[in-house]
């Protein structure tokens, strides 16, 4: 009853009686462990050398860049000269933690990403075995993360992307658990906390944003006074240029294919980017874009009717998803954090964001063929490159707006019924149920057991 008065004080209805079917078989479940045991043994080949892809060395980002990172972090400071380091402290963490290991580094870093890739399969496959749930989002990230080719193991977005796959999947459940793991996941690479957007209305988003904060400023204390220059990335963000595989970086790819524009394609602050005519008036459209696309999300909550166990995770996906597309800086490795987010949704039988999960696959695909398949080709702004980019971006922009929009239409108000009186002859006798227990009975079996607590 509790449960049932909560929901409706947060603005909740209920979807379709899912839990009222039968519980999931658990024989799937050894089909994706098979599944994800194949399809990673794929990647292993790809990150060892043994199978290639492209000529380009993804694992120079461990050996040379990260390696170096925790070279300076084992002495207690962080790395103030190098302008590469673009993450908040937290990251420390991350790139400390091989060296814990006995191997060498990079060895060590593979490991950890297998570790936690397991960890995240687990996660979605325990999801997809309660009642109401569906294997759907394991079978995705079995399918979705190989896509992306060795990028995935060789950058440490798939750690993040487990912690806010462990948080979303408990804010139901333990609000205050999930606020913790996506505070954590915000301090290392800041847009886990995305996921709080979703967090169900009344006491649940009360506990998950406190818990988040209260975690977040806490580790982030302690790090900044247990080392030196936690913070000190803050001041290189506005400096940046158009990194060239962004929304953005069109424009300037094209022009420069017309010759009619006459700046520079260099690393800078740990990216490849545009830098001259035209980049500040971009990067300024940029921002604006993502200023608006925040302030609709905020509409969004603001005037969403109807929610359900699956709202919480659309929304996630979809605040995501305006968070990359519309960012100066789309690396290969954020589409780990869309793959994650779009297979937590799929766990939820009721999830508005299946077509996009749909794009989101061949998103990935276009990704890994620009990188690094063809990323020659697209840091000299050569036709081909440009034309894959260009499709992977529009289809990335497309897939935001499509999230948005069926988000919007799955917490719309619905229409109200309309009563036909029928004569006395045609009425069918029925049992009388009283309204307020069915009310009652229809919020709870949309929610499943575990959700209730």
């Amino acid at each position: 009853m509790e449960s049932a008065q909560a929901e409706k004080a947060g603005g909740a209805e209920p979807s379709a009686p899912s839990p009222r079917a039968a519980e999931p078989s658990r024989r799937p479940l050894w089909a994706l462990a098979g599944g994800w045991l194949a399809t990673r043994t794929l990647i292993v080949l790809m990150v060892a050398g043994v199978l290639r892809i492209a000529d380009t060395d993804v694992t120079t980002d461990i050996s040379v860049i990260y390696h170096s990172w925790y070279e300076v972090l084992r002495t207690g400071t962080f790395p103030l000269d190098d302008v590469t380091w673009q993450y908040p402290p937290g990251a420390a963490l991350v790139i400390l933690l091989p060296g814990l290991l006995p191997w060498s580094y990079l060895v060590s870093f593979f490991v950890i990403c297998g570790v936690v890739d397991a960890f995240a399969m687990a996660l979605l496959m325990r999801a997809g075995v309660r009642r109401g749930r569906s294997y759907l989002g394991g079978w995705f990230w079995v399918a979705g993360v190989p896509l992306l080719g060795p990028t995935v193991y060789c950058r440490y977005d798939i750690i993040v992307t487990a912690l806010a796959i462990a948080g979303l999947l408990v804010m139901l459940r333990r609000p205050a658990l999930s606020g913790v793991l996506l505070g954590l996941g915000g301090l290392v690479k800041v847009w886990p906390l995305l996921a709080l957007i979703g967090s169900p209305r009344g006491r649940r988003t009360r506990r998950a944003w406190t818990s988040a904060v209260a975690c977040a400023a806490a580790l982030g204390f302690l790090l900044m006074a247990g080392m030196n220059g936690a913070f000190e990335f803050l001041k290189f963000q506005s400096e940046r240029g158009i990194e060239i595989e962004s929304l953005g970086a069109l424009p300037l790819h094209y022009a420069k294919l017309a010759g009619s524009w006459n700046g520079t394609v260099t690393m800078n602050y740990g990216s490849v980017e545009f830098l001259g005519p035209w980049v500040p008036v971009i990067s300024k459209v940029m921002v604006g874009l993502s200023v608006a696309g925040f302030g609709w999300l905020l509409v969004w909550r603001l005037r969403a009717a109807r929610w359900t166990s699956a709202t919480t995770f659309d929304a996630a996906l979809c605040a995501l998803l305006i968070f990359t597309t519309t960012s100066r800086v789309i690396s290969p490795q954020y589409m780990i954090w869309v793959v994650g987010l779009t297979a937590v949704c799929l766990t939820v039988r009721g999830s508005s964001q299946r077509p996009v999960a749909v794009l989101v696959l061949v998103t990935a695909v276009l990704t890994t063929l620009e990188f690094p398949v063809m990323f020659g080709a697209v840091n000299r702004s050569e036709l081909g490159g440009v034309l894959v980019l260009t499709a992977r971006n529009l289809l990335l922009l497309v897939t935001t707006v499509l999230s948005a929009y069926r988000l919007w239409r799955s917490t719309r108000r619905r229409e109200a019924l309309t009563t036909v009186v029928l004569p006395a002859d045609q009425v069918t006798p029925q049992y009388p149920v009283r309204p307020g227990i069915a009310y009652e009975q229809d919020l709870l079996d949309d929610l499943t057991p575990a959700d209730r607590g």
